[in-house]
């Protein structure tokens, strides 16, 4: 990331000549210094917010995507049998009953996190939804399934969003973009993951008079438990509050945001105005059209490659299938974080969705069009491709152009919770074997329709708006208003230019 951070801190550079203009910016612990020192300042306080705060986030979001999708793999391993479910219809409302309560509880996660913080709130959803996929493991019948995968649901439903936005609150825009890709990655990387775990823990089918598939469950609801237990200590809290930093560090963080046209590590108080505000910016809109076009796609693809693969005919071993899941995931976890940079180094995040999801509309079109395996499969690599690096990269984009703590936390939790709601659409779609044409289909017209053409949309708009600002043609919105009001406008103020 070293390459980020010079890029970054040569702006900060230019920022600082802009201080006078900055409404309650702390005064700079480091003003004695050079700016070559400063650099090197803040270059070792972003290590250390890096090594601090990404790798548990990552290992808690592999953890998750791996509870809500690892009935994926339990299916490969028998599971409808066991449980006798009809399949499709039994199996598809296991999974859309997950997104029902999941999108439900959503919106209104990102506001708890910031009242009970981090540290307390992100454990706790863990042990619950840990909790819930352990009792998945002892299930008996279709209903004991639903209900489980209901309060999974509810429990997971703040994880997402929460440190999306937890993120925002911490690194500057042009920063963001490459710590959520690899934040995200841990999505893909948990899908290869996925597979190779069933895959060893099917092995364990008939031990304490337990099939396979709920071995699956049991040990990775354990798992969570474990690291939610851990996550007291490991997971900190928003800038203001967090106990890893030295005073001076508090500071210099709230002056990096600040001087990035962010108020995101003050305190706010919550109002029913930020909601307001939420709900009449269009680009929370238009941000929910383009998630759905890349979400429900993920998710289609999470819960149905390990059947997909095991409809090709190579083999009929699950074992084979769970693993030959692996490779698509893994390439797609790269391609995540190559995004990730090259969107933060470019601050053309429109343009990235746009490239990457015609890679992934011509691997479904592959699925849909050929009737060999080898095709087929390397279809599925163009998929995973097109999907993964669009969520982190649109999550960013709306992160990057949404400023103020709470309306940013209503937004994403709006934006988030509508794609999820989507997962209701990509748990119903894959019920024609072994083609599956409709499914792929819904695909393509999701990714065409909402990720292509939301993008194509928001990035034209995104552009209008900022020349109209560079040209003065906004400034009439702060005519007789107070430095701090002007502040208080957020991402209305003229001088605040969208990343594209």
């Amino acid at each position: 990331m070293s390459d980020v951070e010079k890029h970054s801190t040569s702006h900060d550079s230019r920022d600082e000549n802009q201080e006078v203009g900055v409404f309650g910016l702390p005064p700079d612990p480091d003003a004695h210094l050079s700016q070559e020192e400063k650099d090197k300042i803040d270059r070792k306080l972003l290590w250390k917010l890096d090594w601090i705060l990404i790798p548990w986030l990552c290992i808690l979001y592999l953890l998750a995507f791996l509870d809500r999708t690892n009935i994926g793999n339990a299916k490969v391993a028998h599971l409808t049998d066991d449980l006798h479910l009809e399949v499709p219809k039994q199996y598809n409302e296991t999974l859309t009953i997950f997104f029902i309560s999941y999108s439900l509880f959503e919106p209104l996660t990102n506001v708890l996190l910031k009242k009970l913080r981090p540290s307390v709130f992100i454990p706790i959803i863990m042990i619950l939804w840990g909790a819930s996929m352990l009792g998945m493991g002892f299930v008996y019948n279709y209903s004991g399934l639903m209900a489980a995968r209901w309060f999974l649901g509810l429990a997971e439903a703040g994880l997402f969003p929460g440190v999306n936005y937890y993120l925002s609150c911490w690194y500057k825009r042009s920063e963001l973009g490459i710590r959520a890709a690899i934040f995200f990655s841990a999505a893909a990387v948990s899908g290869s993951f996925g597979g190779l775990l069933a895959a060893a823990i099917e092995l364990m089918d008939g031990i304490g008079g337990r099939p396979g598939w709920a071995w699956i469950f049991i040990l990775e609801g354990l798992l969570t438990i474990v690291f939610a237990v851990a996550s007291f200590w490991m997971v900190h809290d928003f800038p203001d509050q967090a106990r890893f930093l030295l005073n001076e560090d508090r500071v210099r963080v709230v002056r990096r945001l600040k001087l990035d046209d962010q108020s995101s590590a003050e305190h706010e108080e919550w109002k029913t105005s930020y909601l307001i505000a939420g709900l009449k910016d269009w680009k929370m809109w238009l941000g929910m059209v383009i998630y759905m076009g890349c979400d429900m796609p993920l998710y289609a693809f999470s819960l149905f490659l390990p059947t997909i693969i095991q409809e090709l005919g190579w083999s009929t071993n699950p074992v084979r299938s769970q693993l030959l899941s692996v490779p698509p995931y893994a390439a797609a976890a790269l391609l995540t974080v190559v995004i990730g940079f090259v969107a933060d180094r470019t601050r053309q995040r429109g343009l990235c969705n746009i490239f990457v999801s015609l890679i992934g509309i011509a691997g479904f079109l592959m699925l849909l069009a050929s009737t060999d395996p080898r095709v087929k499969y390397a279809g599925t690599f163009l998929g995973a491709l097109g999907i993964y690096p669009c969520i982190s990269n649109t999550i960013s984009w709306m992160a990057n152009n949404i400023e103020g703590v709470y309306k940013r936390g209503v937004v994403l939790g709006f934006v988030i919770g509508w794609g999820n709601l989507n997962g209701i659409v990509s748990s119903n779609i894959y019920f024609s074997s072994p083609r599956y044409l409709e499914g792929h289909g819904v695909i393509v017209a999701y990714m065409a329709l909402f990720l292509l053409g939301g993008s194509l949309l928001m990035t034209i708009l995104l552009r209008v708006e900022n020349n109209k600002r560079r040209t003065g043609k906004r400034d009439y919105l702060i005519e007789g208003k107070t430095a701090k009001e002007i502040e208080a406008m957020g991402d209305g103020r003229p001088d605040f230019i969208y990343t594209v």
